[in-house]
């Protein structure tokens, strides 16, 4: 069974969107993007690459996959070859059901119930199932446990307005921190694993 594995960087205050760049995802009149950028170096890159090593499949938003289609297909394998070579040759499955068809190898779109499709896909063998970003289809398969191991980058800073991974109303749910390690940048790698719903008590 392929484990799915959620892989995303937040800011202190739990915002996801648009970390790349200011016109990466201005929806809502979201003017903030790009607050990754500032904080990047050796450290964060190498704790990805170790990330993409363990990939045997990839599971994306429209969203996300829209940016990645428009990025990863121009950079060679031999100029990345852990990133580029497993995003363009490994199977990619987009969750949407606005997009109709997509254009790079390696890409299955799935429509309807996406819920019963990711399902089908962790039953398969191999390697992780990767969630890169899309935080609306991370939001989906949370609500129904699906996600069996959390990566969270969280950045040293707070936008104060932006989609968050845990919005309000989120399933209630308990986290069991597996590893963490930080960077001179202020970075924290975080990774968790569910452990169920939480308990509670009083003091």
């Amino acid at each position: 069974m392929a484990k799915l594995t959620l892989t995303t960087m937040l800011s202190l205050d739990g915002v996801m969107q648009a970390p790349g760049g200011p016109q990466e995802d201005p929806r809502d009149g979201f003017d903030l993007g790009g607050w990754v950028v500032p904080y990047a170096d050796q450290g964060m890159g190498d704790h990805i690459s170790t990330w993409f090593e363990r990939a045997g499949a990839f599971l994306l938003g429209r969203r996300t996959y829209e940016i990645f289609a428009a990025y990863w297909p121009q950079v060679g394998d031999e100029e990345d070859p852990v990133i580029a070579r497993r995003l363009n040759n490994l199977p990619k499955y987009v969750a949407s059901t606005t997009l109709e068809h997509a254009d790079w190898q390696h890409t299955t779109v799935l429509g309807g119930d996406v819920i019963a499709a990711v399902r089908e896909l962790k039953q398969q063998p191999g390697d992780e199932l990767q969630i890169h970003g899309s935080g609306v289809l991370a939001q989906s398969l949370m609500a129904h446990d699906l996600i069996d191991e959390y990566r969270l980058l969280v950045y040293p800073v707070v936008l104060g307005k932006g989609h968050r991974l845990f919005p309000e109303g989120a399933v209630p749910t308990a986290l069991r921190l597996q590893a963490t390690d930080a960077l001179p940048s202020g970075v924290t790698m975080q990774t968790y694993t569910p452990a169920g719903r939480p308990t509670f008590g009083s003091f």
